[in-house]
């Protein structure tokens, strides 16, 4: 990792040593950056994602470093297309999420910024397990359209204020959230309902809305 030059502004493609595999994976540091999130990818989803890229940019704009990388390799990638084997498989997302904070803790300049965490869909469970396990590295998390029901054993210990944000019509992972919220034991948690948007916040203005909660939780808490 030391041998990447940071380039302030600039998205950078790099390789992420999460453990036995490598991880492709896309860095934007703004100048002066106050922070960085790392972007938990969900069931068939990549850093390519354009909704998670749109979050970015609204973040990098604020003076916050991103992350987009992906959890499976592209072979992996190309077999969970048709088996839909690993998109669900919520211990190796967890692992390859955690194998990705360590990584960034051996940069003597990523080091310095408070990671929080912005997981879509099952990538939420993800986060949220990563926050339990590395307590001192994670100081946020949001969730967008997640499934932090798939933490569940884990969500009584996450101590990282957390943002739940679900779409008013995506009615049973609004449950699914409800539930969530009520095992958390964070002092800080919000479960947030964007009025009008479904799991994907496709209909018009959905996705701002719940891209502008999200950087006013990262800029809050990191």
């Amino acid at each position: 990792m030391n041998a990447y030059r940071l380039q302030n502004g600039t998205p950078q493609n790099l390789s992420v040593n999460a453990g036995n595999v490598v991880l492709d994976g896309v860095l934007t540091w703004p100048q002066n950056a106050t922070g960085l999130v790392v972007f938990v990818h969900g069931s068939g989803s990549s850093r390519f994602s354009p909704r998670n890229q749109y979050v970015a940019q609204l973040l990098n704009s604020a003076g916050l470093a991103t992350l987009l990388f992906d959890l499976l390799t592209a072979e992996e990638n190309r077999v969970d297309e048709f088996t839909r084997e690993y998109r669900f498989d919520i211990d190796l997302l967890t692992q390859r999420t955690i194998a990705t904070v360590d990584w960034l803790s051996e940069h003597s300049e990523l080091s310095k910024l408070s990671i929080g965490l912005f997981g879509a869909s099952t990538g939420a469970a993800a986060a949220l397990n990563t926050a339990k396990s590395r307590p001192n590295e994670i100081e946020c998390v949001v969730s967008r359209g997640g499934r932090p029901d798939l933490a569940m054993a884990s969500l009584p210990e996450v101590l990282a204020p957390t943002l739940l944000i679900v779409g008013g019509l995506d009615r049973e992972v609004l449950e699914l959230n409800q539930l969530a919220q009520n095992a958390m034991q964070a002092t800080d948690c919000e479960l947030q309902v964007v009025e009008g948007a479904t799991h994907l916040f496709e209909e018009a203005g959905t996705l701002e809305t719940a891209a502008l909660a999200a950087k006013a939780w990262f800029i809050k808490h990191l």
